[in-house]
Order: C-alpha cells, then structure tokens, then sequence
C-alpha cells in the first residue's frame, strides 16, 4: 500500500481529484490563470515529443544489429501484427459502441473558457514525422554500418531520454492533469465524463479478453497444441502485472510461468518471453485507440476520421517498440501522434493520459498474457540461433 501512495498512477489520480474539486468553485479570473498555466505545461510536454521518438525507437531498431535472423523476424511480425490487429479491433468497437452511448461533449457544457491572459508557446525542435523518419534512417543506418560506437551514443541518448521523461515529463504530469482537470469541472460536464468512462473502461476490459481468447485459439491451431497448456500458467504473471503495472517487473513471473508449460520449449521461451514483453503491446494499444476516439467524441464533438485512425493505428505499432517502460509509456510515446494524427489539443492529451493511467495495468497484463500465444506460433519452429 504504501508502494502505491508513491506511485505514478497514484499522483496522476491525486492530480485529478484535485483539479477537479478545485474546478468546482473556482470563478472567471481563478480560471483565466489557470488556463495559461495548462498551456506552459502543454508546451513543455509536447517539446520532448520529438526527443522521446529519436531516443527510443532509434536504439530500439538498433540494438537488432544483424540479429534479424528468421526467428527474430517472424517474432517482430508477430508482435507488429497482433498490436495492428487489437488496434483495428479496438477500432471496429469505438465507431460502432460509442455512438450508442449518451455522451455530452464539452460543446454541450454550461460555462464557457475565458480568453488567456497570458500565452507561452515553446515549439518543439521538428515535427513529429521528421522525428520518426530520424529515428528509423538512424537505426537502419546504425545495424547495416555495425557502428558499435554510434550505438553506445544511441544507448546513452535512450539514458538521457528517459531520464527526462522520469524527472521532468512524469513530475509535470499531475500538474497539467490537475489544470486540465480543473476546467473540465469548472465547463460543468465532469459528472457525465466520468460515467462515460467507467462504461469505457468496461468495455476495454472485456475487449482485452476477447483478443487475448483469439490469440491463444490462433496459436493452438498454428502450434497444433492445446493452448490451455500455456495459458493455465498465466495467472501470476497476470496478477503480477495488474499490482506492478510494469511488464519489466512481470517479466521474470512470466517467464518462470511458461517454462512450466510441458507444450513450450525452453529455448524458444527464453528467447520469446524477453522479446516480446518489449515490442508486443496489444493491450495497450487497443486501450489507446479506443480511448482517443472517446475523448475525441467527448472534446471535439467527433469521433476522428477512418482514414486518419487507420494511420493512427499502423503508426501505433511502430511506436510502441520504443514505447517508455513507465506507467502511460505507450500515450507518452505515442503523444506525437496524437496531435499530428488526430489534431489533439492540450485538454484531449491530458484527459486521454489521465484515464489511459487508471487502467494501464489491465492493459500491461493483456500485453504479457498474450505474449504466450505469440510464443506458441514460434514453437513450431527450430529452436532461434543463439545471439
């Protein structure tokens, strides 16, 4: 319990609780400095977009070197194409569900923002695809030129980077949460926000079992081996996962677990189990897609547009390779995109982090179970050259 009160998640709902209780009664003028203050916070958030894409997917595709053998290949795809597919699933649910809930989006509340007394704007040092495009041309370049040293520099970027997310952005987090907060109470539609995402939050738990059912049936039909073998192992790594929200923390349970499984050998799970608790991320990314477009429909009247979600979805895969190892890393990878992709504002970054943290470790648990499915679509093959 008391790991809990000092947790991220923990101060991200602290800064909820508060900036809604302070929204409440605040007037005009509390409220216009409010305003500036959540847009500071905004900028500097959206300012180290670009530097998380370049230190983490480009040392991520690096550290492949020339270890893209059949094995880590196939490992990759599948991985890619099980996020896609949660992603495309979440999809489906999120045009044909949302629209069935009675949702009031914020045109509807009762209080109108002020103008800002004060703005600050901080640009980021380039766009968010000249940053994806660095990243990937780096990390290709880095393998195809076996450039050991460049690749220590990456290491050291990935360091650096993550230890501005750890001690700038995730510090900052409650604060802009709170702002955000605060003038969702004051517009009056907090009440109804809050019911919709509980239904919201039901429905992605249950979406996670789902795609989890499909995977496992897909991989005892490609194995040609009972897939209740594998996944009767799962629990403690499942429950592991939902206490810790940390796959980095569950990793060892899981692995521990599967080696236990008499269908799995424990060559192909030593290589898998590690790998995939990297790269495979199917929970939360059909968290995040179905959560973008509620509060795109709760914020902007709208649900975004098929051919821009579809794009947001492949380009998801991509970034959660390099997605932070913190709670909300995916959102915090993937915050470029987010504004790019879908034309986000500060108030719908905030609000979508927010509610991605109250259940990113129902999502951390999808990502890991999973991970054994994907591992029995491997186990028909010859056991991966040792690297």
């Amino acid at each position: 319990m008391k790991n809990f009160f000092q947790s991220t998640i923990f101060r991200l709902l602290l800064g909820g609780i508060v900036g809604i209780a302070a929204g409440a009664f605040m007037n005009d003028a509390a409220i216009a400095v409010v305003l500036p203050v959540r847009h500071i916070l905004g900028q500097l958030v959206f300012f180290m977009v670009p530097l998380i894409i370049i230190g983490f997917v480009a040392p991520s595709i690096a550290k492949m070197k020339d270890e893209a053998s059949t094995m880590l290949s196939k490992a990759l795809v599948l991985a890619y194409t099980s996020t896609v597919g949660a992603g495309m699933f979440a999809l489906l649910l999120g045009y044909q569900l949302l629209p069935i809930f009675r949702i009031t989006t914020l045109e509807e509340s009762e209080n109108i923002l002020p103008e800002m007394i004060f703005k600050l704007d901080i640009p980021p040092i380039m766009g968010v695809m000249s940053a994806l495009v660095i990243a990937i041309m780096l990390g290709l370049a880095t393998v195809w030129t076996r450039a050991d040293r460049f690749m220590k520099l990456l290491d050291e970027l990935q360091n650096i980077v993550l230890a501005l997310v750890n001690r700038v952005l995730i510090p900052l987090l409650p604060f802009f949460i709170a702002a955000n907060f605060a003038l969702l109470a004051y517009q009056g539609a907090i009440t109804e926000l809050l019911s919709v995402f509980i239904k919201v939050m039901a429905v992605v738990l249950v979406a996670h079992f789902v795609w989890l059912l499909l995977l496992y049936v897909l991989g005892g039909i490609i194995s040609k081996k009972n897939p209740w073998e594998v996944v009767k192992y799962y629990g403690p790594a499942y429950l592991t996962a939902v206490g810790t929200m940390s796959s980095a923390a569950t990793l060892a349970v899981a692995l521990k677990g599967i080696q236990r499984s008499p269908v799995i050998s424990k060559d192909i799970s030593s290589f898998s189990i590690p790998l995939f608790s990297n790269i495979h991320l199917c929970g939360s990314v059909l968290t995040e897609v179905f959560f973008v477009m509620t509060v795109s429909y709760v914020l902007y009247g709208a649900i975004p547009p098929l051919s821009s979600m579809i794009l947001f979805v492949f380009l998801l895969g991509i970034f959660g390779i390099g997605a932070p190892g913190v709670p909300g890393g995916t959102v915090v990878a993937s915050l470029g995109l987010i504004v790019s992709v879908l034309g986000f504002t500060e108030a719908g970054t905030a609000l979508l982090i927010s509610i991605f943290a109250l259940q990113d470790s129902f999502g951390t648990a999808c990502n890991i179970t999973g991970d054994g499915a994907l591992t029995m679509m491997l186990e028909r093959k010859k056991p991966p050259i040792q690297i």
